[in-house]
């Protein structure tokens, strides 16, 4: 299920740099520049849970078991 859901927030993070892309053509700043932010904030928490630490187990190997 958390695969499911890291899934879901990878391509979440895809379509708010496309919506960013498209909103930056049509003239506005703030509101893409916001969303790239969560893009980024969504790939940070992405490569948190699917990186291994240290010890070479990812968190996501240790939750799903």
């Amino acid at each position: 299920m958390l695969a499911f859901a890291l899934s879901l927030m990878m391509l979440a993070a895809l379509a708010l740099c496309a919506g960013a892309a498209f909103l930056w053509r049509r003239g506005e700043r703030q509101r893409p520049a916001l969303m790239v932010f969560m893009a980024l904030i969504l790939g940070a928490n992405i490569a948190i849970w699917s990186l291994p630490d240290v010890q070479g187990t990812a968190p996501l190997a240790r939750v799903s078991g």
